[in-house]
């Protein structure tokens, strides 16, 4: 049966699918077909040759529970050996690895493409390294994909479902040894949690590589503010060459505007019913996946499970020669029997960040945040715009314009010794707005050194102009420039059952209007951090009425606030607002 969500989406029709050798990549015309590629063989111009022959069983049709038929590539070991299988689950094209989109999008952030065969799905693990290790790589086109039948979904049950049913097919392969694991990064992560979720029998270990778990609190509307455009903008790899219809997220979310609705519910992950060992790869500066990825760790279901928290974006780090020895040391001791030294790797391992080329990396913990952490509060001070350790005796309120530069507050403090912090922050205000029944409250805590110079750093290797440009107020993503968070002040309704001290969590259910000359409090969630302070740094935090950090990707636009009027940011007395702040102790 097909999954009973699907009657309450909204679907427009998918977008072309242009079958030509190139638009989709060198291998996508369609064929149901075993070839053999060579050893030295180059799939395409710019990606390194084959280090050994590789079986390709091409567009094999895979049947799921309610009839649909997908089509999956498979790329296994010349051998009669029995192999395990990693799984690419996505609608990003399975024969797209030389497509001219992801090539010129690897040369924009300094990767180039020489790192793979061209036989690598789009944020998928490449074929070329895995198979010469005795693995099997499967990249399907997922419902409504290509030539794959169905209509696409987005997040949710019926991809759950779909992943499961491809999971148990692989598995029962004669090629297979009955093992598989799901990799990726991004949207192969993120699908991660949906599909393990499922429990299929025969999936054994999962490795979730930055990726939201949540369609509205990650994605859709994030702290409760709509945001369409970078949805548009993933939403035009759901192409078809049948006619399918696509879901379509931004129609839904005028449709359903509360995450209450069942097609939001459905988008929730659950990753308290997976059971597999889990290798997890976060970071701090991924601003579409970090909350996600962080919020799925804290809920893991598995007893076997490792956290590591690197400083770079998540295609660096995922495709870095080092970084994909460790996973086959994961995936060789699970899915091929290797007594090696895995279970000795520490259950976290965290960064702290500086921005000024001295991050520490790899720092071994048992939790998240580590024991160490303790949480601290600083308070706002609006006569000295300072962060202070004690309450003001009295209010005094900071008012700023909407309308009118710099539509921001901020407040510092410079420490006098050196100070980290690591685990969960998060901004307690008392706000008011004037001249207007709303408020979108935008806030970021920021590193300065020592002569007041706002630090940031690139996380991917290109520095150059372009990439300064598309960076300085937008693509966070590919520079990180501090902690972020961010709340419409009508949907600050607490999620009883989820908040924490430590964790603001919203039921976004409701929307509760503000009046003129009320003061109301909100308690803004910010990301996960691994920030250090030298003497004499300090520590910028602003709050805004905009999005100074800009959308995720370059040539995307940020969220659109809906604000007018003035702000007014209440810093003393019953109303002392402050930023709480994971401080590690020695």
């Amino acid at each position: 049966m097909t999954a009973k969500i699907t009657e309450k989406m909204r679907f427009s029709p998918s977008f072309e699918y242009i079958d030509n050798g190139i638009e989709h990549g060198v291998l996508s015309p369609f064929e149901t077909k075993e070839i053999i590629l060579k050893k030295n063989e180059t799939i395409a111009e710019g990606f390194k040759p084959l280090s050994g022959d590789i079986r390709m069983l091409k567009d094999v049709p895979v049947k799921l529970r309610d009839g649909v038929t997908i089509y999956t590539d498979i790329y296994l070991p010349v051998t009669e050996e029995k192999v395990p299988v990693l799984i690419a689950w996505s609608p990003y094209g399975k024969s797209a690895g030389t497509a001219p989109r992801y090539k010129n999008l690897f040369n924009m952030l300094g990767m180039g493409n020489h790192w793979n065969s061209g036989l690598t799905k789009f944020e998928a693990p490449d074929p070329d390294y895995w198979v010469a290790k005795g693995y099997a790589v499967a990249n399907p086109d997922m419902r409504g994909i290509a030539h794959s039948e169905g209509n696409t979904t987005m997040l949710g049950t019926q991809e759950a479902q779909d992943g499961y049913d491809l999971i148990e097919w692989l598995a029962a392969q004669e090629w297979s040894n009955g093992k598989t694991a799901l990799t990726g990064t991004s949207y192969l992560a993120f699908s991660q949690w949906y599909i393990a979720a499922e429990q299929p029998p025969h999936l054994t270990v999962i490795n979730p590589t930055e990726g939201l778990a949540d369609g509205y609190r990650d994605l859709a509307f994030i702290g409760g503010i709509p945001d369409k455009n970078f949805i548009e903008r993933l939403q035009v790899n759901h192409v078809s060459a049948t006619g399918a219809q696509r879901e379509d997220l931004t129609k839904e979310m005028d449709a359903y505007p509360l995450a209450d609705a069942e097609i939001w519910q459905d988008k929730i992950a659950d990753p308290s019913k997976i059971t597999v060992p889990a290798f997890v790869i976060a970071s701090y500066s991924n601003t579409l996946h970090t909350m996600g990825t962080f919020r799925s760790w804290r809920t893991l279901g598995s007893q076997e499970k490792w956290l590591r928290i690197h400083d770079r974006q998540e295609w660096p780090y995922y495709y870095d020669e080092k970084n994909i020895e460790e996973l086959r040391r994961f995936f060789d001791y699970y899915l091929l029997g290797k007594d090696n030294d895995w279970p000795a790797t520490p259950a976290v391992r965290y960064s702290l960040i500086d921005f000024q080329g001295g991050n520490q990396t790899d720092i071994p913990a048992e939790t998240f945040p580590p024991v160490a952490s303790k949480l601290k509060r600083y308070y706002l001070n609006g006569l000295s715009r300072t962060l202070q350790e004690s309450k003001l005796p009295n209010d005094i309120p900071v008012k700023y314009t909407t309308e009118a530069l710099p539509g921001r507050a901020s407040f510092q403090i410079t420490f006098d010794q050196d100070t980290q912090f690591v685990g969960y922050p998060k901004a307690e205000l008392f706000m008011e707005a004037d001249g207007y029944t709303d408020m979108d409250v935008y806030v970021w805590v920021q590193k300065l050194d020592k002569f007041g110079n706002v630090l940031s750093e690139f996380v991917v290797p290109n520095h150059g102009a372009a990439l300064q440009d598309f960076t300085q107020e937008g693509a966070s993503a590919l520079r990180y420039k501090g902690v972020w968070g961010r709340l419409r002040a009508s949907m600050r309704h607490f999620d009883n059952q989820l908040t924490t001290d430590e964790i603001p969590a919203y039921s976004f259910d409701r929307v509760e209007k503000l009046i003129q000359g009320k003061i109301v409090e909100l308690d803004i969630v910010l990301s996960p951090m691994g920030l250090s302070y030298q003497a004499g740094e300090t520590l910028r935090m602003v709050v805004s009425t905009k999005d100074e950090l800009g959308s995720v990707m370059p040539g995307t636009p940020g969220s659109t606030p809906d604000n007018k009027g003035a702000h007014i940011l209440h810093t003393g007395g019953e109303y002392s607002s402050y930023l709480q702040l994971p401080l590690l102790s020695e």
